[in-house]
């Protein structure tokens, strides 16, 4: 046996006691740092902007929630960064750090250049919105396109929460010994902060506008959630971003989970039944990243992001049966690159991507929470008679947003999010006679920014109900035109972001550029219509009606529009969410 052989079967035999032991139980045991961090110890512990990888020694539950949120995830997405860098190109470089100083916090501050590639940068840059974005600021900050300041300071200084400041943490302090913990560098123990002060604006939904109300240049607003929210029911009652986003029930107002400060080696700060915000951040957007790159997982810090970009995880790599077959020449054997030659690391890359995919289903399970907690649907009615054999059916639903905080759907406005409608009526013999809301080839709606709309291929849907808010920009024969990016058109329809000669103030927007929304704002309805012609209501009998709404975070044109791979679109469509789908009968006479 060579020694890859020797190596896999011991291997395998570590994994299969690994794999009795579920993601949650890491909230109990301290974190392991790899070999690959490991090495960087000394040197980490000494960075004035420390990584999230050390907070969790103490904060595994806070660190397990947060790995898979799309604050972790706001520096990693591949749709950030085609879209960044999509705005710089077309602005010949003129937006700069804009979109870097909120997905890319630390790094910013740090003086990472905004083109400086993701696997170049720095652990704690490429954590995106991580602990010490947070909770290393400590002065009261209310404006959009904020850039906050990260009071900088290795493990070893305080951190800043709401709460009375410190709780128990002067007892664990005054006992080093007994925690074996250590607040000084040199010392022996586990490294914690040297102190817990009290910010309290941390808790309210001031300390989020900076970067969930952003306004672009010529005055359009990208992100309106602050806008939305100060308008609200919620507002009015005194709820809080928190309250929905980090409480016990997703995008729902009813209480915090309890849950103690710390672990610190495995024994507990703390009450028991302290209120604990829960660090998901619940919303409903999703990650289309490698599964070995995100969510965020320490041990996945041995191979570096463009190594794991070699791994194919769709294929059956690392997985245990397929290796042994591969061994004995059962299956065809790929052309691994160097990186994946040795079994070894193949398994314990799977390994790793598997625990991820766990985090990635928990993740799209409170996404769907959020959705429908925030959403109803109500229907179908019927317009007019009872519906007949040979007439139009006219039918109706009727879409609530029930959250009271924002619109749905809120967040980045005109090319994302997209929620529709989607509805289908099957005749007695269970043919779809009509459908609405459906996708072509490549995953779009059937409207005029479908490729295969476009060919021929596709019939236009006139019927559609999409409550995406659009940009339109006025073109130069004076007619409007919906637009992915909001930029102007010059006479040549080369796109691009430039002064107004006109104040924005005069009109409340830029001159040729403007948005349509149609958002549904709280707890606000708007009903989605329907029309089937009578040629196709020919029988009587029983007739089924589906109907569901469904979100996606990207629309497939956008992706394209931005140069986004093939993978990526694939990842999209994969994730697209199915909200409150039902299927309906009723009698044609």
């Amino acid at each position: 046996m060579n020694k890859y052989g020797s190596r896999f079967f011991a291997t395998l035999f570590a994994l299969l006691m690994l794999c009795t032991t579920s993601i949650a139980s890491a909230e109990r045991n301290p974190i392991e740092l790899t070999s690959g961090t490991g090495a960087h110890l000394d040197l980490l512990m000494q960075d004035e902007f420390p990584s999230a990888t050390k907070c969790a020694m103490c904060h595994q539950k806070v660190f397990w929630e947060w790995a898979s949120s799309n604050h972790a995830y706001a520096s990693v997405s591949p749709m950030f960064h085609k879209f960044e860098q999509a705005v710089n190109s077309l602005t010949d470089g003129t937006m700069g750090t804009f979109c870097t100083r909120c997905h890319q916090q630390v790094g910013t501050q740090k003086g990472e250049p905004r083109e400086l590639p993701l696997w170049d940068r720095s652990i704690v840059a490429r954590e995106g919105i991580t602990c010490i974005t947070c909770h290393r600021v400590n002065a009261q900050f209310g404006k959009v396109n904020g850039e906050r300041h990260i009071n900088p300071g290795t493990i070893y200084d305080p951190v800043y929460n709401t709460g009375g400041g410190g709780g128990n943490f002067p007892e664990v302090i005054d006992n080093k010994e007994e925690y074996r913990i250590s607040d000084t560098p040199g010392e022996p123990g586990t490294p914690i902060h040297g102190g817990v002060s009290v910010f309290d604006q941390i808790g309210t939904s001031e300390f989020c506008v900076s970067c969930h109300q952003v306004k672009v240049n010529l005055g359009i607003k990208l992100e309106v959630v602050w806008e939305q929210y100060r308008d609200s029911p919620a507002f009015r009652k005194g709820v809080t971003c928190q309250d929905c986003h980090m409480g016990k029930v997703p995008g729902e107002a009813k209480g915090y989970d309890k849950w103690p400060t710390a672990i610190v080696n495995g024994r507990v700060v703390g009450d028991l039944d302290k209120k604990h915000s829960n660090h998901a951040f619940y919303g409903p957007g999703y990650p289309i990243a490698h599964p070995g790159i995100f969510p965020f997982n320490p041990r996945a810090l041995r191979w570096s992001i463009k190594e794991w970009l070699t791994f194919d995880y769709r294929a059956a790599w690392g997985d245990a049966d397929w290796e042994e077959k591969l061994k004995r020449g059962e299956v065809d054997s790929p052309e691994f690159p160097d990186t994946w030659i040795d079994p070894e690391d193949r398994l314990w890359a799977r390994h790793i991507v598997k625990q991820n995919q766990k985090l990635l289903v928990d993740k799209k399970l409170d996404r769907k929470a959020v959705m429908e907690n925030g959403s109803r649907i109500d229907g179908p009615f019927f317009d007019g008679d009872t519906p007949e054999a040979g007439k139009p059916l006219n039918v109706r639903f009727r879409v609530t947003n029930v959250d009271e905080g924002h619109n749905l759907p809120s967040g980045s406005l005109g090319a994302q999010p997209e929620i529709w409608m989607n509805v289908a009526v099957l005749d007695p013999d269970g043919e779809r006679i009509f459908e609405s809301g459906y996708v072509d080839s490549y995953g779009d709606m059937a409207d005029i920014h479908s490729l295969d709309v476009a060919a021929g291929k596709v019939a236009y849907d006139e019927q559609l109900v999409n409550f995406q808010t659009k940009f339109l920009t006025t073109n130069i024969k004076g007619t409007d035109r919906e637009m992915y990016l909001p930029v102007n058109f010059d006479v040549d329809q080369k796109p691009f972001l430039r002064p107004s000669a006109v104040p924005t103030s005069v009109q409340n927007h830029p001159p040729l550029v403007r948005m349509e929304g149609r958002s549904i704002p709280p707890l606000g309805w708007r009903d989605a219509k329907y029309r089937v012609p009578a040629e196709k209501m020919t029988k009587k009998g029983t007739y089924k009606i589906l109907a569901r709404m469904r979100s996606r975070a990207e629309p497939l044109y956008f992706m394209k529009f931005v140069g986004a791979t093939q993978d990526m679109e694939r990842s999209i469509n994969e994730w697209m969410l199915d909200i409150h789908p039902y299927a309906v009968e009723f009698e044609v006479k």
